[in-house]
């Protein structure tokens, strides 16, 4: 069964870590290219001077990036996240959003590094703006792309087990 958009939305809505904190998915797109989450300032995700939490800030971004290039690139692909910064500018005040972009460009450039089976560090960033459109943090994310390496079928394992025994007989 294909995650749609619609039922992802609807999924991690009602996923108990994002749930709780208050984090909110807007919209997928149907080609999983943009995403947008907010998230409403409100007593269980404040801090103690009364802006967003950072943990809840970081917390809104990161897996958007892996589901975004999990879809796109298919079930020929391992991504995984690997490592995440983030760089808070000022404080969160009200509601926060994040809007996940993946290019075509970027996507290419990943199946081109990846295409001889090798890894790939995609680098991608993402900002959190307040309500006036102002950058509150901005999101670093490196994600491990590799494509998967085909394993022989059973008749290819065969085929190869007869040419070897053919070879040094």
């Amino acid at each position: 069964m294909k995650l749609t958009p619609r039922l992802a939305r609807l999924l991690i809505n009602l996923w108990p870590p994002f749930l709780g904190a208050g984090i909110r998915v807007r919209a997928i797109s149907p080609d999983w290219r943009d995403i947008t989450v907010a998230l409403k300032l409100r007593l269980g995700n404040r801090n103690y001077v009364g802006v967003h939490f950072g943990g809840s800030l970081y917390s809104m971004t990161d897996p958007f990036f892996m589901l975004m290039l999990m879809q796109n690139l298919g079930r020929d692909y391992i991504v995984w996240d690997k490592n995440g910064s983030i760089d808070y500018l000022k404080p969160g005040r009200g509601t926060v959003s994040a809007r996940f972009t993946l290019d075509a460009a970027t996507l290419a450039a990943i199946r081109g590094n990846t295409a001889n089976g090798d890894k790939y560090l995609a680098q991608l960033q993402v900002a959190v703006v307040n309500e006036q459109g102002e950058v509150v943090a901005r999101v670093h994310k490196t994600l491990y792309v590799r494509k998967k390496q085909k394993r022989p079928g059973a008749a290819e394992a065969a085929a190869g087990a007869l040419r070897d025994e053919a070879g040094t007989a």
